[in-house]
């Protein structure tokens, strides 16, 4: 069963759904509530820091310090307490940008995640899924942005709101300058596997920025000009939910890495708080008297004008073609050793999303191909595990409602050498007391033999069982599992054994879901020519 990885992604998909959710509810309820509540402790516990002999001596001593501060947390000018949380929160944001510049030069772990978390998800890529993320992400779409940011000033100013057109233009063609500049700085090259052809550089992500800079800015009006608290929140928990859909439909269609729009979002973050540190000064700086009255007829002229965005949206996305990806072909390397695949000891094993090694590889396969491969092991019994996919997806649930056997069911996708497996196969075990299924996965490599034929790796395991009531359990025993394998290959009479390979030392692990392995680190090199 494939639900260990794949149940995971699909659970934090839906937990975050139901953390907005919740998060959602309890603030529309308890946010009035609590801020009296916060406010009384902020008095108690002001009221005894400057009751404090010692804090009081400070206090005579440093009057300058003392009057500076002071300044900083007076919340009847802007140049108080609301200057200082923009402030602090650009300089967070800032410094969190910085982090991830660095980490894109240093190669640190985060950049390391990129190429696996984009090759796990296009595992759960599905045409009706990919026809989705596309209209989502044509919201950050160039055409699409500028027709939004034309609409938007258009009722700013229809409804006479002019404080907010200069900031709004601002927040976006700063973003979007500040992106151009940072691609061309960066140069960094488009994912590999891309669904469609992007001219521009990774990063960072254009779509996320401008989500961030435009529809961020969009949710602050709106909060602004609502006067109902519940209808804030919800504005509020609208945008975030849009920019965070923008971002991950760029991952999902591989057009950027995960750090790319994380990149965008701070770049558009940054933009956003400038924006709205320029609203909120010129909002103390105006006499707070009733707003002024929109133009006639602003509100059928908005509707129109919100009805024509809207129509001319889906015209654009019912009639977006992008040009498919041109997938290079990565060019293989004759070898006269099969084990000179290995380019360095972090490929003798497995690894997790963030390249921490897992269980180490225990077969090395020539073939001529892969069918010549699936076709060796189906005729002893394994069976050619299906992909992940919608489809295979609701068979999965099915299975485990009705409790009924899907003996092909995918396997949960894994790494090695940043990619997932090309294919598993599966081999139930009726000869145990407890239901045990035989993994294995197999990789195919950018090498092949001096004769042309391919070179494979696999990892067999078996899981005994779940954990949590929906998580496979894996079986510890790896080499069990190896010599299995090997000697029911042995049976067929079509393998030819060229040896045994320690790769890795003897050792006790765990997985990434926590399961403990042990092996004794050597792998079986065969042949099946």
């Amino acid at each position: 069963m494939w639900l260990s990885r794949a149940g995971l992604f699909l659970a934090v998909v839906l937990l975050l759904g139901t953390l907005l959710y919740s998060a959602k509810w309890f603030i529309i309820k308890n946010g009035k509530d609590i801020s009296p509540v916060v406010g009384s402790l902020w008095n108690s516990v002001k009221g005894a820091f400057l009751g404090n002999e010692h804090i009081h001596a400070w206090i005579e001593r440093h009057p300058g310090t003392t009057t500076f501060l002071h300044s900083r947390l007076n919340n009847s000018t802007f140049t108080g307490l609301p200057l200082s949380i923009l402030i602090l929160a650009f300089i967070y944001v800032l410094a969190l940008f910085g982090g991830i510049v660095e980490d894109l030069i240093t190669s640190d772990p985060i950049v390391f995640a990129d190429i696996r978390v984009a090759n796990l998800l296009a595992v759960f890529r599905s045409d009706g899924l990919a026809t989705v993320f596309t209209w989502i992400t044509l919201l950050g779409k160039s055409q699409v942005v500028i027709v939004v940011i034309a609409a938007a000033t258009v009722l700013l100013l229809i409804w006479r709101r002019y404080m907010y057109v200069l900031p709004f233009l601002i927040a976006v063609t700063g973003s979007e300058i500040f992106t151009y500049l940072g691609k061309l700085a960066f140069h960094r090259p488009r994912p590999e596997m891309a669904i469609f052809a992007e001219s521009s550089f990774s990063f960072p992500s254009g779509h996320a920025t401008i989500a961030v800079a435009l529809y961020g800015f969009i949710s602050y009006i709106l909060i602004r000009l609502t006067p109902s608290w519940q209808r804030k929140v919800n504005v509020f928990f609208t945008g975030i939910l849009m920019i965070l859909a923008i971002g991950l439909s760029r991952i999902y269609l591989g057009v950027h890495y995960l750090s790319d729009v994380w990149g965008g979002y701070l770049v558009g973050a940054m933009w956003l708080i400038i924006a709205i540190s320029i609203c909120e000064w010129l909002q103390y700086r105006v006499i707070r008297n009733e707003p002024p009255a929109p133009m006639r007829m602003a509100g059928p002229i908005s509707l129109a004008l919100v009805c024509t965005t809207v129509l001319f949206f889906v015209g654009f996305a019912l009639h977006y073609h992008p040009s498919p990806a041109t997938s290079g072909s990565n060019p293989m390397t004759a070898v006269s050793d099969v084990t000179a695949i290995f380019a360095n000891d972090h490929m003798h094993s497995t690894e997790s999303v963030l390249g921490e090694k897992q269980e180490p590889l225990n077969f090395i396969i020539v073939a001529k191909d892969e069918r010549q491969l699936i076709d060796t092991l189906t005729n002893r019994g394994w069976i050619n595990a299906d992909r992940v996919g919608a489809a295979s997806f609701i068979k999965v649930m099915q299975s485990l409602v009705l409790k009924t056997p899907y003996p092909s069911a995918p396997v949960s996708p894994s790494f090695w050498n940043a990619r997932t497996q090309n294919f598993s196969c599966v081999k139930p075990d009726a000869n145990t007391l407890a239901p045990v299924t035989h993994h294995l996965r197999i990789w195919r490599t950018s090498a092949i033999t001096r004769e042309g034929a391919s070179i494979f790796v696999g990892l067999v395991n078996a899981v005994a069982g779940t954990k949590w009531g929906i998580v496979p359990k894996l079986s510890a025993d790896l080499d069990s599992e190896r010599e299995s394998l090997y000697q029911d290959l042995v049976v067929s009479g079509k393998i030819r054994p060229l040896g045994k390979k320690q790769l890795v030392q003897p050792q006790i692990g765990t997985n990434f879901i926590g399961d403990q392995f042990f092996t004794d680190g050597k792998a079986y090199i065969i042949s099946l020519l």
